[in-house]
């Protein structure tokens, strides 16, 4: 009995389409008739997201945000504070700041810069807690 007269469930069948196991050629051929089946729908492939050092230090800055409390939990939407990832943060960025001098391009050190130093008041905004109410 051949594999497609089977019941599902009763045996099946993997299709190595890795490129160890076809030529460049058979692999460049094998993804074009697959993805020009017909009826259907050509997908643009976009390009992968480009990482850079500014998107990345952003994203260091923007979970230091989240741990701040500024940025809410996007599935709760509840906030919460916490000072030593906050501060492990700053800690990443002072480090890579020390690391990277003299290899960033200005707008690069400016922004480091930049963050570190917000990033460095905000912590100890918190850290001192809510001041004296206002009379």
């Amino acid at each position: 009995m051949s594999n497609e007269n089977k019941a599902e469930g009763d045996e099946f069948v993997i299709k190595d389409n890795r490129s160890s196991q076809l030529s460049e050629e058979e692999a460049e051929t094998h993804d074009t008739q697959e993805s020009s089946a017909p009826g259907e729908a050509v997908v643009d492939q976009q390009q992968p997201f480009q990482i850079d050092f500014s998107t990345f230090i952003m994203s260091l800055t923007s979970s230091a945000f989240y741990h701040l409390g500024d940025i809410a939990d996007p599935e709760t939407g509840k906030t919460e504070t916490n000072l030593p990832a906050v501060h492990q943060t700053i800690d990443m960025l002072t480090m890579l700041r020390e690391k990277t001098q003299g290899n960033l391009n200005t707008e690069e050190n400016k922004l480091l810069e930049q963050l570190v130093y917000e990033l460095q008041m905000k912590y100890v905004a918190k850290s001192k807690g809510p001041g004296p109410a206002a009379q």
